[in-house]
């Protein structure tokens, strides 16, 4: 069966024990943990360090366990979403150095999978952009099946502001780049994040890529779009995404979740579903988010039921 989870950076504020006790209180059966290096970060979202891998000692490893067992939630993947192509040399090679010590705790909790970007040089094409890729990623990825952990890339372009124009800041963004990402790194290791909302603000289909890419996914994320036809009208498709749509809440958006749940089944996936809180109407309060969560959960357990012990 397929797990429910949420992302963990929607809850900055709350230590790892306090999230996967939400977790567990509202019935979640994992959680997305984020691994960001201890900072500040200028990103929504980013920055958040529920696992900080640079103390992944034998105690604090167990801590970790420990706190799993105790809630009785799983940890999804261990996820991590900066720019390793980026422009700014050292903020590459410091994203491509981190990644790697997150690839060592997710092999020693026994969790085998990470989640991450690409990244990419948004002033540069995406040929541009490849060779570079090759450089970074072949050795991160052999790191990975070195510890027989698996990297899930989401599908996220990262254009929505000025300073991601005009390419956006991570290369796997379409079927057509997958394919060629794949072909060049055929590792089994090497997969996908699946994220059905980038593709529906891209006006493209987000069902159909799952049977081509079955043994490529590897974890989904769980988020809705909503695009504002008035404005695209009014902006184009060439204007910054952020004016004409918005992320939303599963089931407040456009995904068609019937059919993208019944496409996940078609191809017998089996793995975790994490909801990515991103709706700015539930931002406002720690309260507020509890209750997105919430929300999350009535919604999606139409499509992942709960596992109910046999008496």
């Amino acid at each position: 069966m397929m797990q429910l989870g949420f992302v963990s950076a929607i809850l900055p504020e709350l230590s790892l024990d306090e999230v996967l006790a939400t977790a567990a209180n509202m019935k979640y059966d994992c959680v997305e943990v984020m691994c960001w290096p201890v900072g500040k970060a200028e990103r929504r979202y980013a920055g958040v360090t529920h696992i900080d891998v640079a103390k992944n000692s034998p105690a604090e490893l167990a801590q970790i366990k420990d706190l799993t067992e105790k809630h009785g939630v799983a940890i999804s993947g261990l996820g991590y979403y900066p720019n390793p192509l980026s422009a700014d040399k050292a903020e590459g090679s410091q994203a491509a150095e981190h990644i790697l010590k997150i690839i060592e705790t997710a092999a020693q909790l026994g969790i085998n999978q990470v989640n991450s970007f690409i990244g990419r040089d948004p002033k540069k094409s995406i040929d541009e952009n490849w060779q570079p890729f090759l450089d970074r990623w072949s050795p991160i990825v052999e790191h990975a099946e070195k510890h027989d952990v698996k990297i899930g890339i989401e599908n996220c372009p990262m254009f929505f502001t000025d300073d991601e124009w005009p390419g956006g800041k991570n290369l796997a963004i379409s079927p057509a780049i997958w394919r060629r990402m794949f072909a060049d790194i055929p590792s089994q290791n090497f997969g996908l994040n699946y994220d059905p909302s980038h593709l529906i603000w891209m006006q493209m289909d987000c069902c159909k890529p799952l049977q081509e890419f079955s043994d490529r996914i590897f974890h989904v994320h769980a988020k809705d779009v909503r695009v504002d036809r008035e404005l695209l009208n009014e902006v184009g498709i060439m204007a910054n995404p952020l004016e004409y749509h918005s992320p939303k809440l599963p089931g407040l958006g456009e995904v068609d979740w019937g059919s993208f749940f019944s496409t996940l089944g078609d191809i017998r996936y089996q793995g975790p579903v994490c909801v990515e809180v991103e709706d700015r109407a539930y931002e406002g309060t720690l309260a507020a988010r509890h209750l997105a969560l919430q929300q999350c959960q009535t919604f999606l357990r139409n499509y992942i039921p709960r596992e109910i012990s046999s008496p």
